[in-house]
Formats: structure tokens, C-alpha cells, sequence
């Protein structure tokens, strides 16, 4: 019997086409916990919002942050949730402007 595939929110894909533009920066966790490791790397460099913070805990695991005003938070969660994010607004493309249907310029001075 075929497996059902699981669903892609839209909202988690524009979510991840976004934080691909965002600086990124890959380091490893060593012996700190990774969010940990994440704070002392943000620390040390003075890096500013936003950022994206790569942590690899093992050679099987990484773990991703999203660096914003407010602190640190998982990158899944900014990806659902990215339009609660004020430095993520750059990033976004632009929305589509609507018209009302049936209007047309028109211009006077013939």
C-alpha cells in the first residue's frame, strides 16, 4: 500500500525561502548545549538580527536558531511564524497589490 505523503504548508515554505536570505553562520555546539553554543557565538562576534545560527551537535545532528531583537528563537518556529518577526519584513517579497475589478485609469486633457 502507497505511503500518504505528509503536506507542505505554504506558509512553513515562504517561511524557509525567507530565512535563506537571512546571514547565515554554521559553528559547532563542542561541549556546550547547542542553544547555548549559539549564545556564546552571538556574543563573542556581536553579531546583529537577524541571523541564522547552524549548530551541529553531532556529526548526525545540527540545530537551527533564528537570531532576532527579541532573542534566540528555533528555526522551525520562525518559519511558521515569520510575519511576527519585524527584521524578517526586508526579506519578504513584496504582496500584491490588489484593484478593484473593472477600474481603469482614466486620464482627462485630451
Amino acid at each position: 500500500m502507497a505511503r500518504k505523503r505528509k503536506r507542505k504548508s505554504r506558509r512553513r515554505q515562504e517561511g524557509r525561502k525567507i530565512l535563506e536570505l537571512v546571514p547565515q553562520y554554521s559553528i559547532e555546539s563542542g561541549e556546550d548545549k547547542p542553544v547555548t553554543a549559539a549564545r556564546k557565538y552571538i556574543g563573542q562576534l556581536g553579531i546583529q538580527p537577524p541571523a541564522l545560527l547552524i549548530v551541529k551537535r553531532n556529526e548526525h545532528t545540527t540545530d537551527r536558531y533564528f537570531w532576532a531583537e527579541k532573542g534566540l528563537f528555533g528555526a522551525q518556529y520562525v518559519e511558521e511564524n515569520h510575519f511576527l518577526f519585524p527584521s524578517l519584513r526586508e526579506y519578504q517579497p513584496p504582496a500584491p497589490t490588489k484593484t478593484s475589478a473593472g477600474a481603469t485609469a482614466v486620464t482627462a486633457g485630451h
